[in-house]
């Protein structure tokens, strides 16, 4: 059987207009992303992040991967 958690499901996948502080920029974000480059600017643009699984889950980091696990967190 393969575990897959019910908020990674890529079918509900949206994308968000998100405009850049430093240019102005609006830059195409994706629901399942926090962040992105301007592709006009190169500054990370990033989205409110709203609390998560990350934020209370014990295998959250199994889950989501170490790379997702940190950026969630707030890391690098």
């Amino acid at each position: 059987m393969i575990y897959k958690c019910p908020g990674q499901d890529r079918r509900d996948i949206k994308v968000e207009l998100l405009r850049c502080a430093d240019c102005g920029y609006e830059v195409e974000i994706f629901s399942d992303e926090i962040g992105v480059r301007c592709p006009q600017c190169k500054t990370l643009v990033c989205r409110t992040r709203m609390p998560s699984c990350v934020d209370w889950c014990s295998r959250a980091r199994e889950c989501v991967g170490e790379q997702r696990w940190r950026l969630l967190k707030g890391g690098k």
